[in-house]
């Protein structure tokens, strides 16, 4: 069964998403990040300027099929374009389509009320399916 986690509670999203990425690479896991084409757009923008020392390699859904295939972190607005991968990283507001193939899913929500709303609707549903949820409060993380 899949395992969920909340990672609730972040001012800086997409700083967070690429810490998270940073650290998911490290331990050689495969993830795909799901998200809306803009959410996307300047996730991958900020992977580029993320850090000076770290690489990140990524594809985006512009690039040709045989890079995103061979890429560790996979950029999708179509969550089933990204099955066969160790983890998903979600930044849409949606329960993603076949999330329940991943080893773990990981829904990041900042603190404004459209992202508390709708991850509390996801929250629901998954618990409804039987999941066990994880709950990860950032706001109590001391900064590193």
């Amino acid at each position: 069964m899949t395992q969920i986690e909340f990672h609730f509670n972040t001012t800086e999203r997409l700083q967070y998403a690429c810490r998270l990425l940073r650290k998911a690479h490290g331990r050689s896991l495969r993830v795909g990040v799901v998200g809306s084409e803009a959410s996307l757009r300047q996730l991958d923008a900020a992977l580029w300027a993320f850090s000076e020392v770290d690489f990140l390699p990524h594809s985006t859904v512009a690039d040709a099929q045989e890079i995103q295939t061979a890429s560790p972190i996979r950029l999708h607005p179509d969550p089933l374009q990204l099955c066969g991968l160790d983890v998903l990283v979600n930044l849409g507001d949606d329960v993603p389509a076949g999330f329940e193939s991943f080893n773990r899913l990981i829904e990041i929500v900042a603190t404004d009320d459209h992202g508390r709303m709708t991850a509390r609707q996801r929250w629901r549903h998954y618990a409804a399916q039987g999941y066990a949820l994880v709950q990860h409060d950032l706001s109590k993380v001391t900064a590193s």
